[in-house]
């Protein structure tokens, strides 16, 4: 048996962190049965419970386990007891370098030096890189590199993220986001959710709307409070439900966000015709099958944004991080974007507006872009499969 270490953010919070595994898993198992895989988690229950049918080893990183989260021993034998490092999603960043509550970056780079030496190849999966605003930061992710015989990213600003910081790499690969292969759950569970959330009731039918709880990390601090935030946003949701006859399903990927999302709910006039579903509940299966349900979504939280196109829903991205508006442009959306000091009722109304009076026609060409984009995900095993077998 080998064994690959898989480092990501895998605690259950996150429905996007938890499809990039789950697909992870799930696309390797198309092509092998020989390999164990190591997860470094918070929640060693919740990758047994969820992943439990693949081969994998959950290893501990609270305290008692002598790790301050992302430092300590746990990650140092993840990295150093293994045959191959995956780092997935956008874990490396240097935003907060010092607090290993936060920053995965700084121990990473630490212990690569350790695989460096041991002859561990790590290879960036599917996965983005940044922001890295910092010297210490830029120096960090050259050590990360220099253990890389491959860097396979989800996206074109990566690469060019590495090329303009001037560092050193074998290999790049431009490939896609795991979460995009999410099988869906049958269309009984599907129903019965349906039918316990009271959702789709509507003649007309249901948009989507999705935000998150990082206010001051995305607008201009000053230029846009929390509780004009909500008011945007549930003047916009008054809108749909008026111009259109609607419903509005919140869709809640990140259990931090549900605080947020109640408070824009609470501002919404049409408050019968709006409904909250979120991971706390469901997985992410299943909130990918209420999407593809939904005509229209706009969302902060890329992940949503990843999950409607994979069942072939239009999708608008409020701006929140580049990696939204990239991925877009990679599916031939970028048109349909706005940027938060563009964002008002009445803008971003109109904008889903006008995505939903031509959602068929965008479904329709957004489609065979996405199946390439999916077939990208799944080619990156046999990429790192065929590192693997050198070893």
């Amino acid at each position: 048996m080998k064994t690959i270490t898989v480092l990501g953010n895998n605690s259950g919070r996150n429905v996007g962190d938890n499809a990039i595994l789950g697909n992870l898993l799930d696309d390797f198992a198309l092509e092998r049965s020989d390999i164990l895989f190591q997860i470094p988690t918070l929640n060693t229950r919740f990758i047994k419970t969820h992943f439990g049918h693949h081969p994998v080893r959950p290893m501990g990183m609270m305290p008692w386990n002598f790790a301050l989260k992302n430092f300590g021993w746990p990650l140092y034998r993840a990295m150093t007891k293994t045959q191959m490092v995956l780092v997935t999603d956008n874990i490396l960043f240097d935003r907060k370098f010092n607090n290993p509550l936060v920053n995965n970056l700084k121990s990473i780079a630490f212990f690569s030096s350790f695989c460096k030496k041991k002859g561990i190849p790590i290879v960036l999966y599917n996965s983005s890189i940044g922001p890295i605003d910092h010297e210490v930061g830029k120096a960090a992710l050259q050590q990360v590199l220099d253990c890389c015989p491959l860097v396979i990213t989800r996206d074109m600003q990566t690469r060019e993220l590495i090329e303009n910081l001037q560092l050193r790499y074998s290999k790049i690969v431009v490939h896609a986001d795991c979460a995009l292969n999410t099988q869906l759950p049958s269309e009984l569970r599907l129903q019965e959710i349906i039918r316990k959330e009271d959702l789709f009731k509507g003649p007309n039918g249901t948009v989507g709307l999705n935000v998150n709880a990082y206010i001051d990390d995305w607008s201009q601090t000053g230029s846009l409070s929390r509780e004009d935030f909500c008011k945007i946003i549930a003047g916009a949701a008054d809108k749909l439900i008026d111009d259109l006859d609607v419903d509005v399903l919140f869709t809640v990927t990140q259990i931090m966000d549900m605080k947020i999302t109640r408070e824009c709910v609470q501002h919404i006039r049409r408050r019968d015709r709006v409904r909250v579903v979120g991971n706390k509940d469901y997985t992410y299966q299943e909130l990918t099958g209420l999407l593809s349900k939904v005509g229209v979504h706009a969302g902060l939280r890329t992940h949503t944004l990843i999950f409607c196109s994979a069942v072939g829903t239009p999708m608008i991205s409020i701006n929140a991080y580049p990696k939204s508006s990239g991925f877009l442009k990679t599916i031939g959306m970028g048109d349909w974007t706005i940027d938060f000091d563009s964002l008002s009722p009445e803008n971003l109304a109109g904008i889903m507006k006008r995505a939903w009076n031509a959602r068929d026609e965008l479904s329709a060409a957004m489609k065979p872009v996405v199946e390439k984009e999916k077939k990208k995900s799944r080619d990156s095993v046999r990429l790192v499969t065929g590192i693997l077998d050198t070893l």
